[in-house]
């Protein structure tokens, strides 16, 4: 199984990024795939996810009507447009995985129930 990260970087407040998560190893439509992050001294916290199955979705309260998030099942990858960037949105973008694709599982701090985890990209916001 593996969840390969791409699209992290430097960028200014009020920018935008794109995050990829390719999926490997696992049937893609059986799960929910989504973010997570990480600061310094923080708990890592649920960013949002999506349901390859049925294409539902969840998105944490501080990236709502900023962050949005897309699958394209035919290339089993998953994808983070983050616009409006801002400083406190900087930190380690884990790509997850979880089956069944609950996606509230993303809700809980620290992600317990997830099954498989990427290795992370780095987000910087300069202000």
């Amino acid at each position: 199984v593996q969840l390969v990260e791409s699209g992290g970087g430097l960028v200014q407040a009020g920018g935008s990024l794109r995050l990829s998560c390719a999926a490997s190893g696992f049937t893609f439509d059986d799960y929910a795939i989504g973010w997570f992050r990480q600061a310094p001294g923080k708990e890592r916290e649920g960013v949002s996810c999506i349901s390859s199955s049925d294409g539902s979705t969840y998105y944490a309260d501080s990236v709502k009507g900023r962050f949005t998030i897309s699958s394209d099942n035919a290339k089993n990858t998953v994808y983070l447009q983050m616009n409006s960037l801002k400083p406190e949105d900087t930190a380690v973008y884990y790509c997850a995985a979880v089956s069944p694709p609950l996606i509230h599982v993303y809700a809980v701090v620290a992600g317990p129930g997830i099954d498989y985890w990427g290795q992370g990209t780095q987000v910087t916001v300069s202000s």
